[in-house]
């Protein structure tokens, strides 16, 4: 029976974190769980407020623009001001939007809103994924990642579920209630998450030894490291595969004459399958090579995304959401571990800011471009093109295969707060080592 694999699955997958990650992933849970603006928008903005379609979907569009500022934003601050704070800031600064939102009524105010949202939500991300680099040693961290994922995924299905039934209660209370839940959530972080952040790695200056100043890095210093780099273009190439799923997949289905409720169930697919088995993959997956399972999702992502458009029931279009979920469950948590892996301890907060950047700007850039093909060449372009963008993705990760197989850029046993890097002794302390892990001719860099 299936029921005791997973059973056994959910031990192992478990088994042996820190407390500090088990406190951040039930601030991820009750985050998630109150998520009901994102998951209500559209629909808030055209039945409560009376804009047109084309706002609503402007106004989704600036949220994903906001993150775009938002994800180096954060991962400058988890850097110099601490991965706590930012997490509180973040996750009070979402609040207040949410809050705001129940009380504007104006074009405007709703738009700047929504962009500050993105902005402050975004910013909390690469907080969230250098806690858990700090916390957690390098062989486990696919593990935790996929658990924070899982949280992410599970309270989501709760928001959407619940906020649902509840919509009685009406549009705003709702965005009040996410309001009271991240409060919650910057509340369980402030109080019961320890700060990680490792001291900066210093240079002994002379016979004395003394230290130098901690090495400064911006933005445009992470991606001048070469395998890096190539990570986070391919993971802009796959993030906008994944973020043109959520757009082009209604329209489509709209365009082949089917119900909008078929496509509410064939979406809720995607989120039944991550919840049901996120842990038996992370089993099946564990131990494997970082560059084969990537390979392996972006391959995932092509088929799923090609067989859509020879998909023309909700069955099959239910088969094909089932197969890129698999691509998406294998992706996101190797994804992160490679993100770790490749940055140096003292600036782990900016590479997962500019991976969290990839993100946002695929999802800023998929919904105008998805919209647009689907009115021009048709449906069949756009999800054949998606297969053949996600498979030039598996291709690039085919060739970053030594920097993601390779020895890590922070294998240390384990990096908590105030970590030196001087005892490691493999550690890259700036971004010109970062660049030397015999990539450099590689045109191409992902997630």
């Amino acid at each position: 029976m299936i029921i005791i694999p997973l059973i056994r699955s959910a031990r192992r997958t478990v088994s042996g974190l820190p407390g500090g990650f088990w406190w951040l992933w039930l601030s991820t849970l009750v985050n998630r769980t109150g998520a009901f603006v994102l998951t209500f928008l559209s629909l808030f903005l055209t039945q409560e407020l009376g804009f047109s379609g084309w706002y609503a979907g402007l106004v989704v569009a600036l949220h994903g623009l906001g993150g775009i500022a938002g994800a180096p934003l954060g991962g400058v601050l988890s850097d110099r001001w601490g991965r706590r704070p930012t997490m509180v800031a973040g996750h009070l600064a979402a609040a207040g939007c949410a809050a705001a939102l129940a009380v504007v009524t104006s074009a405007w105010a709703v738009a700047a809103v929504v962009l500050l949202m993105g902005v402050a939500m975004q910013s909390v991300r690469p907080a969230i994924g250098a806690t858990i680099a700090d916390q957690v040693p390098e062989h486990d961290r696919r593990r935790a990642y996929a658990l924070n994922y899982w949280a992410l995924n599970l309270g989501f299905a709760i928001a959407a579920i619940g906020g649902g039934a509840a919509l009685f209660l009406g549009y705003r209370t709702l965005f009040l209630v996410e309001a009271a839940a991240t409060v919650l959530c910057a509340l369980i972080v402030f109080v019961r998450l320890p700060e990680t952040r490792p001291e900066a790695p210093s240079n002994a200056e002379g016979a004395e030894g003394k230290r130098a100043a901690e090495p400064r890095m911006t933005t445009l210093d992470v991606l001048r490291d070469g395998p890096f780099r190539t990570l986070v273009l391919l993971s802009l190439l796959v993030c906008t595969v994944f973020s043109t799923v959520w757009i082009g997949l209604p329209l489509t289905m709209t365009a082949e004459g089917l119900e909008p409720d078929a496509y509410g169930a064939v979406v809720a697919v995607n989120g039944v399958v991550i919840v049901g088995f996120q842990l038996l993959v992370n089993r099946i997956t564990e131990g494997r090579s970082q560059a084969a399972l990537l390979i392996l999702s972006a391959l995932l992502f092509a088929v799923g995304m090609g067989t859509t458009a020879l998909a023309g029931s909700p069955l099959a279009f239910a088969a094909t959401v089932v197969v890129w979920t698999i691509g998406e469950m294998v992706y996101i948590p190797v994804s992160a571990a490679a993100t770790a892996r490749l940055s140096p301890v003292h600036a782990r907060g900016r590479y997962q800011g500019v991976m969290g950047m990839a993100w946002s700007v695929g999802g800023f850039v998929a919904p105008v471009t998805a919209g647009w093909v689907v009115e021009g060449p048709g449906p069949d372009a756009l999800w054949l093109g998606c297969a053949v963008v996600a498979l030039v993705a598996a291709a690039g990760y085919a060739l970053l295969r030594g920097p993601l197989n390779g020895p890590g850029a922070d294998a240390e046993p384990v990096a908590g707060a105030g970590a030196d890097p001087e005892d490691t002794g493999a550690e890259r302390t700036d971004v010109e080592d970062a660049g030397k892990t015999g990539v450099e001719g590689v045109g191409l860099k992902v997630v």
